[in-house]
């Protein structure tokens, strides 16, 4: 069975945060009458999150349907060998009104033996930041097990967080065991590992949206922590002069304007590719099928695809795929 090669969307899941606001409404196009969406999670395989296509002849189908149809038409041969019947990346639009918790994520191998799952590497891509907006990227000193536990034991946690200025256009890897926060007034992009699993170390003292205080997850985080991580983990498209962002096992980022690139082909990527409309509007066209795509939306163009071409308009994209390691 030949899967239908176009360019698929899907069905935004919105999400509503006690820290998100409506930047994903007025900026990204996105649906919702709440005023606290913090998160669009654009394409999914997460348990209980399972995307469903929006357009075309798969519409009405889910993400883990279609993989398991289709399997190395989808995902592309490498990709499938490695992940098998599990669509691998999760991509998000986030808008914090708010800053968000203290956290880190577990790497593969703890993540499978405590939760039966990836572990959770990402990047962010900043679309819009408010002024003196600022991300936490790890710790603004020289920090073991010991000097956290008694942070953590006497509420001094601000205390040591490094606090990293931006704008828009930078970009961001975080790796497992990096401590990270969004900062309020971010509004950006996250292509992360198919994982849900947080380990929140501290949350302002603030409650949700129930009036509650959330769960805190030291005694997880204490074995989780990379003491060591290296804070510098910025990459600028402008500064590089290279439309490549971001290469790991995990993914392969890059950012591009279609005014100038209106051609690409893809036929020794051997795997799918996600574009992410983060400003602008084009149309994208393969295999004799198009699709309008404009700011906040995001398409699947499965692996079988050779040429893909971009008409009309003038977008600003990511483009993603899981490279050949």
């Amino acid at each position: 069975m030949n899967i239908p090669a176009y360019p698929i969307k899907f069905q935004p899941i919105l999400k509503e945060k006690v820290w998100g606001g409506t930047k994903l409404m007025k900026l990204l196009n996105k649906s919702s009458l709440a005023s606290n969406v913090g998160e669009s999670w654009e394409i999914s395989d997460v348990e209980n999150n399972i995307s469903v296509v929006s357009n075309g002849l798969l519409k009405g189908q889910s993400i883990s349907e279609i993989v398991r149809d289709y399997k190395e038409e989808l995902l592309g041969k490498h990709v499938f060998k490695q992940f098998g019947n599990k669509f691998p990346l999760l991509f998000k639009f986030i808008d914090a009104k708010k800053t968000l918790s203290v956290q880190l994520h577990p790497d593969d191998v703890l993540a499978k033996k405590r939760h039966n799952s990836f572990g959770k590497t990402e990047m962010w891509y900043i679309i819009q930041a408010d002024t003196d907006s600022e991300l936490i990227l790890g710790f603004n000193q020289k920090i073991n097990k010991n000097i956290f536990l008694n942070a953590v034991e006497n509420n001094q946690i601000e205390a040591i967080l490094h606090k990293e200025k931006i704008k828009q256009g930078d970009a961001f890897y975080i790796s497992p065991g990096l401590v990270h926060a969004i900062g309020a007034g971010v509004l950006l992009a996250e292509i992360q590992q198919t994982s849900d699993v947080t380990y929140r170390i501290y949350d302002w003292n603030r409650p949700d949206t129930n009036g509650q205080l959330r769960e805190l997850h030291n005694d997880l985080a204490i074995n989780a922590i990379d003491f060591d991580a290296n804070t510098n983990k910025k990459f600028s498209s402008e500064k590089k002069n290279s439309p490549l962002l971001v290469e790991s096992p995990y993914f392969s980022v890059s950012v591009f304007n279609t005014k100038d690139q209106t051609y690409r082909n893809i036929s020794k990527i051997d795997s799918f590719v996600v574009y992410m409309c983060v400003s602008g509007n084009t149309e994208i066209n393969c295999e004799g099928a198009s699709e309008n795509l404009i700011t906040g939306e995001t398409v699947l163009i499965p692996a079988a695809v050779q040429e893909i071409y971009f008409k009309n308009g003038n977008a600003q994209l990511l483009e993603i795929y899981v490279p050949i390691y």
